[in-house]
Formats: structure tokens, C-alpha cells, sequence
């Protein structure tokens, strides 16, 4: 998609180097550990280096080589990797008893249902009272099915979640909701600002008819960082 926004191709060598940085980060995340082998020590600094190689091979071995689609791409790995790492981190985050293992779930789950509890409910409530557009980027979207979608996104969950994972407050899960509903509204219009800007129906070839992979995971992307932040900042 980023080729088709800057009409340029990334050499081969530049794509495997992007990839493999990609992983890198979210194994800086990652505390997995086989019979005390662990993934984050053993391969995040050897996968990081090979990145780093495969990108400086690709430069040089691109003509003409402009930075804006290098910068773009680079700004990629922050907004799928990074945020697949931080999500990572939610779900070690150091403050859950490890004994109970379901604890270290809440947050990751509670994330991925509200995001989808907004979706849902956004939709049947722009479905039944819907009129005014939200947005030119996706005209479908009302601001009633939007702020119907959020506000009941957040008595679902902070109801639901408070009562059977009790181990937040319930001013917690009102907001870990509400900002994971509203993000996750944004992120859902940054990927398709992206998709009309690379003028593309679908963000990959994988999932056709569904708006592309990507399209499953847009709304998760910018709510997860900013959960996170909440978490390790405010509630920490």
C-alpha cells in the first residue's frame, strides 16, 4: 500500500529488512521462555542487526532512493509492530499474580471485546437512528451510531469486566473501554485514509471482500498504544 502512496517499489533486500525489524521489536516485548530460554534475550538483538543489514542493503542497491517512502515505512513499524508489541506487554504486565494465570488476560481481552463491542453496537445504533455523517472518510459512519457504539461499548465492558475480573476498579474499566472505543474508532479511519490515498479497495490480497488483513486489526492499532499508556502511566 505504501508503494502505490509514493508511486515508488522497495527493493527486495529493504522489504526483508523492514520485516525482520518488525519482528524484532515485538520480540523486545516478548518474555516466552522455553525451559528458561527465552525468546526476548536470545533472538531480539541478532533479528534487530539482521534488519538493520538487510534496510542498508537495500539502499544501496536502490537508484534513486527517496526518504519519504523509507520514513513512511519506518513510521509502519510503529504502527503495526510497536503496537503489537505493547499489546504484548499488556498481557505481561508485572502487577497480575502469575499463579492466576486468567488474570494476565483481563487486559488484553477486555481491549480486543471492547473494540469489538463498539463495532457492533456503533453499527446497530447508526443502523437504527443514524443520520448525521461522521466523517467524509467513511461515509457510512454517523455520529449517533459513533457515541451510541462508545457509550454502550463502556457499560458493556466496565459492567461485564468488573464483575467477573475484579481486579481493576470500575472507574479502570470505564476508561480502558471508553479509550479503546474511541481510538479504536480513529484507527479504523486512519486505515481508510490510507486506502484512499494508495486509491486501493483493499489494504492486501489475503482476506479479499473484507478490506484486506489489515482491515481486521486498523481499530486495535491505535487503541492498543493508547491503552498502554494509560496503563503503564496512570494506572501503573
Amino acid at each position: 500500500m505504501l508503494e502505490k502512496i509514493h508511486n515508488t517499489t522497495y527493493h527486495r533486500y529493504t522489504r526483508i529488512g523492514f520485516m525482520l525489524m518488525g519482528y524484532a521489536i515485538m520480540l523486545w516485548f516478548c518474555e516466552f521462555k522455553i525451559n528458561n530460554y527465552g525468546l526476548k534475550e536470545n533472538f531480539s538483538f541478532p533479528v534487530s542487526v539482521a534488519g538493520f543489514v538487510m534496510l542498508g542493503l537495500g539502499v544501496f542497491q536502490t537508484k534513486n532512493s527517496k526518504l519519504q517512502p523509507f520514513v513512511s515505512a519506518a513510521l509502519g513499524l510503529l504502527y503495526i509492530s510497536l503496537s503489537l508489541g505493547l499489546m504484548i506487554g499488556l498481557r505481561n504486565w508485572g502487577h497480575f499474580d502469575y499463579e492466576k494465570e486468567f488474570w494476565n488476560k483481563a487486559l488484553p481481552l477486555g481491549l480486543i471485546l471492547s473494540i469489538w463491542t463498539n463495532d457492533t453496537m456503533a453499527y446497530i445504533v447508526g443502523s437504527l437512528i443514524g443520520k448525521t455523517p461522521f466523517s467524509k472518510i467513511s461515509p457510512k459512519k454517523t455520529w449517533e451510531g459513533t457515541i451510541g457504539g462508545i457509550l454502550l461499548c463502556i457499560i458493556v465492558i466496565s459492567s461485564v469486566f468488573f464483575y467477573w475480573w475484579n481486579i481493576f476498579s470500575l472507574r479502570d474499566w470505564i476508561l480502558i473501554s471508553g479509550i479503546a472505543a474511541v481510538f479504536g474508532t480513529l484507527g479504523d479511519l486512519f486505515e481508510s485514509k490510507l486506502k484512499r490515498m494508495a486509491d486501493v479497495k483493499d489494504s492486501g490480497n489475503i482476506m479479499p471482500g473484507h478490506g484486506g488483513f489489515l482491515d481486521r486489526f486498523d481499530s486495535l492499532l491505535l487503541a492498543i498504544p493508547a491503552v498502554w499508556l494509560y496503563v503503564f502511566l496512570i494506572m501503573n
